[in-house]
This record gives structure tokens, sequence and C-alpha cells, in this order.
């Protein structure tokens, strides 16, 4: 067979799969196994948002909509993201993106050149790195393990240098759940200011929060020059199969990601776009269901742990517990890979999130509260070395 080694582009070969997706093909095809590994909500998508895709679909509203994506739903989000504190113009500050993680790909491809750095909180969302490596950009790892998991403004300032040209924040976090506090965002955002360098806030898990509000890094003064806002709808309206989200961020950094979307996208589908539209005018008592349920569960999971005297990081928001398996004296691939092997529960080893998340699991708990009970049952065995 011909060697082709030479025919493949270095940046992709010299990146590695991503380790989550190894768990989720050992758990494919076996009813037996309870994962609490796929980062997913467990609901359908709510009725409202369904119902009105399947109208325009009958309509016969199959064709491409703007590169920028339908103004009706550009106008939404600009006053969603009012709420929030921030302002952005719908005619040329908002993109609609086939999801975030082409979102978060066509920021950094906007953004970056061979040799920039980017800072990177760990643990982390795992496409965050190869996405900017792929730029022939440096992702530089801040360890945040001694502060429950929350970067702080202090530490970021230590990695900053002339070559830094972005930092990347995710509150709430996956795989943590942590949030950044309000005292301590502000900080990072004289930091950001301070230093002139971009911070891609990335807020798709914004509306799965429990107790603190949601404050968002481009809500301080003088924020919206540096700040680029991701988010999605994804997580909060259960729509990860619909592939819809956006960019919100200021006009010279837009016109230069609009152009790489108009080419490697095109356009968001058309009745994601609508479904979407519907759930800001009309889905948020279904997101308030959700998570009140996401509560409850996160709930009983930590009664349990603390039960198993087995400790977590307590969670903010999102639908994540960190669960410290260090007692075990496995590393955490070995524990995912036992738990998966001979108790038939799939979680994701800490480790893929960036090193400092060794020495923990990931349990995702959007899924049947009935499915927990059981899992958490079968962690329990594993702990006491009992069989399934």
């Amino acid at each position: 067979m011909m060697d082709r080694a030479d025919k493949f582009s270095n940046r992709i070969v010299n990146i590695a799969p991503s380790g989550i997706r190894r768990f989720f093909e050992l758990a494919a095809g076996q009813d037996d196994i309870i994962s609490l590994g796929v980062g997913e909500p467990d609901f359908a998508t709510p009725w409202v948002m369904r119902e009105e895709a399947w109208y325009h679909l009958e309509c016969g509203h199959t064709s491409y909509t703007s590169n920028w994506g339908l103004e009706p739903l550009r106008k939404a989000i600009a006053s969603y993201l009012n709420r929030y504190g921030m302002t952005y113009s719908p005619k040329n500050e908002i993109l609609i993106t086939f999801g975030v993680s082409e979102a978060i790909d066509i920021v950094f491809r906007s953004i970056l050149n061979p040799g920039d750095e980017v800072i990177v909180a760990e643990p982390c969302y795992v496409s965050y790195q190869p996405l900017v490596a792929l730029c022939g950009a440096k992702p530089v790892a801040l360890d945040t393990s001694a502060n429950r998991f929350i970067p702080t403004a202090a530490a970021i300032e230590t990695l900053i240098t002339p070559k830094t040209k972005a930092l990347i924040l995710c509150s709430p976090n996956n795989p943590t759940g942590t949030m950044i506090p309000a005292d301590e965002m502000e900080k990072i955002a004289a930091v950001v200011k301070k230093h002139k360098i971009w911070v891609l806030s990335d807020e798709v898990y914004c509306e799965l929060r429990y107790e603190a509000p949601h404050v968002s890094i481009g809500s301080f003064p003088g924020m919206k020059d540096y700040c680029i806002i991701l988010n999605g709808f994804s997580k909060s309206f259960a729509m990860t199969g619909w592939r819809i989200g956006f960019i919100a961020c200021p006009q010279e950094l837009m016109a230069q990601i609009h152009k790489i979307h108009q080419y490697a996208a095109i356009c968001a589908p058309i009745m994601s776009q609508y479904a979407a539209l519907e759930g800001l005018e009309r889905g948020w008592d279904e997101v308030e269901k959700m998570r009140v349920s996401y509560r409850q569960r996160r709930n009983l999971m930590m009664k349990s742990l603390d039960s198993m005297n087995l400790p977590y990081i307590t969670p903010d928001g999102a639908f994540y517990l960190f669960v410290d398996i260090r007692r075990t004296g496995l590393s955490s691939e070995e524990f995912a890979v036992k738990l998966i092997t001979d108790y038939k529960v799939a979680v994701v080893p800490g480790h893929v999130f960036g090193s400092c998340g060794e020495g923990f699991v990931r349990c995702c708990y959007a899924t049947d509260i009935s499915k927990i009970r059981v899992a958490l049952e079968r962690i329990g065995k594993l702990l006491k070395g009992e069989p399934l």
C-alpha cells in the first residue's frame, strides 16, 4: 500500500482523537451500560419548539437563510444578551452558527496566527486546545486545581506574555460545574483590558445554574472591545442534535469571522433557527423545569457520594459532578475503565479535560434519576470491592 503519511496535514496528524469518544464507543451497543458520560440533556427539545420547526417544514421553508442567520432570531438574541447587560447589533455583531463548536473554531481561525498563545483554564472542554493547535497557535494551560477549579485574575496574569492573543473561559464550567464569582470575573476583565487581549466567553451552560446569577465578563464597562460571546441552545433548550449556536462580538472582528462562516458552513439549518427563535420567545418555562430536575439529580448524587466518603467539587451549574477518586489508588483512566468494564457504568476520566483533572472523573447527571440511583449503587460496590 502506498505510504500516504506525507499527504496529510501535520497539524491534524499530530492531534490525538478525543479522549471522551473512547468511552462512548465502549458503551455503544451495550444495553446494560448506564451512561454518566455523555454531556447532553436527556430531555427532548420542548414541544413548542419542535412544533414550530414542523410547521416551517410543512410550509416548505427548507432553503438557505442569510449567512448571518434569520433576522428575527438575531434580534431576539440581541434582546436576550441585553438582559445580561450587553448590547450588540443584530445587523453585524451577532452571527448564527452551526452549534457552539463551529463558533469556537471560526473565532480561533479569525484571531490566531502561528506562534500566538491562548490561555486555557483547565480542566476544560476537550475541543479548546486542539482547535488552538490547528491554527498553529499554542494553548497555554492554566492549572486551577488550587482554587476549586476556578480561574483567578492573578493566576491568569502570571501566564500572559507578549505572545498572548487570547484567553478562553467557560462559566459554568465543563467538566466541573463551577462558576466564576462576579467579583473575580470583574478582576479578570480588568486584566484583559490591561493587556489588551481577547477573551472568549463560552456561556453555553449559563441558563443551567442553581444559586448564583449569571454574570458575563462582557457586561463589565469597556469589555465589549475585547470580548467574544459564545453561546447556543444545545444545553439549556435540549437541542444538541439541532446544531444551533451564536457568536456576539465587535463589528470589526465579526466581519472576519463572517467570511470563514460563509465559506465553511453557509448558514445554520433553517428549521433549527426557527425552533431556537420559538424557544427564546416561549420556551423558558420548559428550561426552568429542566433546571429544577437537574438540581434534584445533583443533590441526590451529592448526598450519595457523601455517604461513600467520595469527595467532589460542588457544581454551581451545568449538569456535571467532578468526583475525586484519588483515594482508590487508581488513575482516572483506570477507574473509568474498571467502572465501565466490571460495573457497567460509563464516566469520563478527568485527565482528558487537562492534566490537572487527573485523579477525578466527570459524572453527568443529565440522565433518568432511577438510572442515576443504580449507577451510584454500582460505584459504591466498586469502592467496596464487591462484584456487580
